[in-house]
């Protein structure tokens, strides 16, 4: 009598749970991630919040991002990539802590524990407001403001002088960084991608494969 011998199966590897810091991460939008900030020399409880050097390869650019930083500040803060060649313009200008300024405040007005919310008024405070402040930023009204009021911190006690930054960056700055070198060599790398033979190969068979 003929015996069938049948293979043992196969062991399953289980992959490792990942962190929930970073599930949550990757499950937030790219600018809520890419664009947060770390105050140079700032307080360590901030380093939860990503920094950059300003360094990264083109291959993370998008096409035409250029004319996105052109078209507002606005939508220049929306594109991590964006805020980093941003900071690397402002850390030439001795000016980057207006940046980080206003990207604390957008990350404190989604705090919802209030706990949180009191630390990261704390550090914003201590960071860039105080008469101490590592990195302070010249905004008019900070005076008034004192460590009793962030025992009682809300969402947009921050947001006048945030729009007072932000309106210092858009007519000051930000004109300068699209007269930059730095901005106009990234346009220029776009524009050479453009152009390549791979860039007109893949406009071409696309062009084909809409018109068949």
């Amino acid at each position: 009598m003929l015996r069938l011998v049948f293979p043992p199966a196969p062991r399953v590897l289980r992959s490792p749970v990942a962190p929930a810091r970073l599930v949550q991460c990757v499950s937030e939008k790219t600018a809520e991630c890419g664009a947060a900030w770390t105050s140079p020399g700032g307080p360590q409880g901030m380093a939860h919040i990503h920094d950059s050097d300003g360094s990264s390869s083109s291959s993370h650019q998008t096409p035409k991002s250029t004319a996105k930083w052109a078209s507002s500040l606005e939508n220049l803060l929306e594109d991590p990539e964006g805020v980093k060649r941003f900071r690397e313009f402002l850390k030439k200008e001795f000016s980057e802590e207006n940046v980080l300024f206003w990207l604390a405040c957008e990350d404190f007005k989604k705090t919802q524990d209030k706990k949180q919310m009191q630390e990261k008024a704390k550090e914003i405070y201590m960071t860039f407001l105080s008469s101490k402040a590592s990195s302070q930023v010249n905004v008019e009204g900070q005076s008034r403001l004192n460590e009793k009021i962030l025992e009682e911190p809300h969402p947009l006690m921050f947001q006048k002088l945030q729009d007072q930054i932000f309106n210092l960056m858009k007519y000051d700055s930000y004109s300068r960084f699209l007269k930059s070198d730095l901005f106009l060599k990234h346009k220029r790398t776009e524009e050479e991608d453009e152009e390549s033979p791979d860039a007109q190969t893949a406009a071409k068979r696309a062009s084909r494969i809409y018109n068949t």
